[in-house]
């Protein structure tokens, strides 16, 4: 497919530049997608957007943006192996090496090769009406879930999936969520879906709380203030969450997720950067608590997540409140970046509507 198209990149200072690039043709085991839907993670605002902080795999290289793309195949190069044109797919955000120990148990999001390169990180992402993708990175999105709910299972649903795959889930317990932007309203949504019944969340801002309600992904919200260790210690009978995740990368918050954990719980720390302090004996050992660090997923487990999307009837897009066209990908991002929405899209053709 020859012609030119126009891509959007990320300078730093909190702005977006559009450039001409030439459409790509897929080679050996490559694909050209249609771009449908590319929704936007709080890593591009922490680490690309405002300004560029990345080193290592969070090494931003001047490329396309957008790490959570879903489309259509609409080209192929030599050598595919199962996916066809007209497939619609999901692209895992990690092109690893393929051939490490890592790579091969499915976990490309942690090749440490000099291959590795991240869709919208150091290789063209999708924020531009087509994107080159290598065959081995793709899912395949079944008819029933739109390109906009693939797109946030290529990083924030696969995300919040192998979290809760790795402290446990189900109508036993009672889990507390930790800052409900996207990543944490998404947990909630899983958690729910996995058997959690009591469910509870800490957020500050106001629109991601009123989301949660309308979405009755939360029996109690709480601000997280000076009083948030009382409630929550009120609100499990004073013996605290069987299971809690923090979203929040907030040293407060993280903190508090580990001390309204109770004894023999578990703590899932999703939420990347900043830092956190806690007293190891009363706050972890002596309650014989358990703390996961959980870092994107795997794609075995983003395949699975998808299966059990569609046998929840479970539809990620319903955390999105605002869409916008390519050409408005600055305003997708400053909206994005002002915290005051659910998960922000750049959508193309029919997912614009």
């Amino acid at each position: 497919m020859k012609g030119t198209m126009k891509g959007a990149i990320l300078p730093g200072d909190s702005t977006v530049e559009f450039r001409e690039y030439d459409i790509p043709v897929p080679g050996h085991g490559q694909v050209l997608l249609r771009t449908k839907s590319s929704t936007i993670c709080g890593s591009d605002i922490r680490a690309i957007y405002r300004e560029h902080l990345g080193k290592g795999p969070e090494g931003y290289q001047g490329v396309i943006a957008g790490h959570e793309p879903a489309g259509q195949i609409v080209e192929v190069g030599p050598g595919m192996k199962r996916f066809k044109v007209g497939d619609r797919v999901i692209v895992y955000h990690i092109s690893g090496c393929g051939v490490c120990h890592d790579c091969r148990m499915g976990y490309q999001i942690s090749c440490s090769s000099p291959h590795r390169a991240a869709y919208g990180w150091q290789r063209d992402g999708g924020m531009a009406p087509y994107i080159l993708a290598e065959e081995r990175d793709l899912v395949s999105l079944p008819d029933s879930l739109t390109f906009t709910d693939g797109a946030q299972v290529a990083c924030g649903f696969g995300t919040v999936y192998e979290a809760l795959e790795k402290i446990g889930i189900s109508g036993n317990d009672a889990v507390l969520v930790v800052g409900l932007g996207p990543v944490g309203l998404a947990t909630l949504m899983l958690a729910k879906a996995m058997g959690a019944n009591q469910l509870v969340g800490v957020e500050v801002q106001a629109d991601r709380i009123a989301l949660a309600k309308k979405l009755g992904l939360a029996r109690h919200v709480i601000a997280p203030d000076s009083g948030a260790p009382a409630k929550l210690r009120e609100l499990t009978g004073g013996r605290g969450f069987e299971r809690a995740i923090d979203c929040s990368a907030n040293a407060e918050g993280r903190a508090l997720a580990i001390r309204a954990t109770r004894q023999w719980g578990k703590i899932a720390l999703v939420g990347e950067g900043g830092t956190v302090s806690f007293n190891p004996s009363p706050d972890i050992i002596h309650d014989q608590k358990t703390i996961y660090g959980s870092w994107v997923t795997s794609l075995w487990r983003m395949e699975d997540l998808v299966e059990r999307l569609v046998r929840w009837d479970l539809h990620p897009d319903v955390l999105v409140t605002h869409r916008f066209p390519l050409e408005k990908a600055d305003e997708a991002y400053r909206l994005m970046a002002s915290g005051a929405c659910g998960k922000v899209a750049v959508a193309f053709d029919e997912e614009l509507r």
